[in-house]
């Protein structure tokens, strides 16, 4: 069965078709197959946090907005799982916030990363970043510490979607400001943000547009307040609470 192919009222519609995504990233070579580990490991979390965007994760996502758009150079990091579930949004979002797009890869080929970008100019994107690899992230000797001098390197705010711990912490010691998207407020990823979104990325993206366009207009001072009015404490403990109630949205019915 296609994505096309699932039934719209099906009770597990969206979950089925970000998992069709995932897998046809591995098809089109844009995601590793440890990518698709990483997704049934934060479907899971989606389960337990009712597979809605929660309050405090609305709060984060126009907190993020905010701090986007008041930064000088924001980049978008990019891995396979991002372009395969939201290539679409991440450009629009990119284009809300006047911010770069950079491809970073755990399992990094060269060929990866160019199929990744042409994916993403495919979605609308006028250029993105990556394979020039001429700067580093301190302290990382794998080859996800190789950036664009011109891109992470030179970023004063960078989203990180589904990202490893050591790259976060390495990125929070250079003194960028993170905005984490994770489904999972215990991974070192969230708990190292200045911005941590606990919320599906399929959702969290779009919602940090949609707050980008509705701040568009807002004074510098204006968006300052937003985002000194977040609080990242709080909002890891609001998921944490919910997971820990466990509010279902939905009966997982599929065989």
């Amino acid at each position: 069965m296609t994505e096309t192919e699932i039934p719209e009222d099906h009770p597990r519609y969206a979950s089925l078709v970000t998992r069709h995504r995932i897998e046809a990233g591995v098809e089109m070579g844009i995601t590793s197959k440890q990518g698709l580990i990483a997704q049934g490991r934060g479907e899971a979390f989606d389960y337990l946090l009712g597979e809605r965007t929660l309050p405090s994760a609305d709060a984060a996502e126009r907190a993020a907005a905010a701090t986007l758009l008041a930064a000088d150079r924001p980049v978008l990091s990019v891995n396979g799982n991002v372009a395969a579930l939201a290539p679409g949004e991440t450009v629009a979002l990119a284009e809300a916030v006047d911010a770069d797009i950079e491809v970073n890869l755990f399992n990094h080929t060269d060929e990866r990363v160019r199929r990744i970008a042409a994916h993403l100019r495919d979605h609308g994107a006028d250029d993105v970043k990556g394979l020039a690899a001429d700067g580093e992230i301190p302290g990382l000797d794998h080859a996800r510490g190789t950036v664009d001098a011109d891109g992470i390197e030179a970023a004063d705010v960078v989203v990180v979607p589904l990202e490893d711990g050591d790259r976060a912490e390495a990125l929070d010691a250079m003194g960028k400001t993170e905005i984490v998207i994770d489904l999972n407020p215990g991974s070192r990823s969230p708990r190292t943000a200045d911005i941590p979104i606990i919320d599906n990325l399929v959702r969290a993206v779009p919602n940090v547009t949609a707050h980008a366009r509705d701040l568009a207009d807002a004074s510098a001072a204006e968006l300052q307040a937003v985002a000194d009015g977040f609080d990242p404490d709080a909002t890891l403990a609001a998921a944490e609470a919910a997971i820990r109630e466990g509010s279902f949205a939905t009966p997982d019915d599929e065989n």
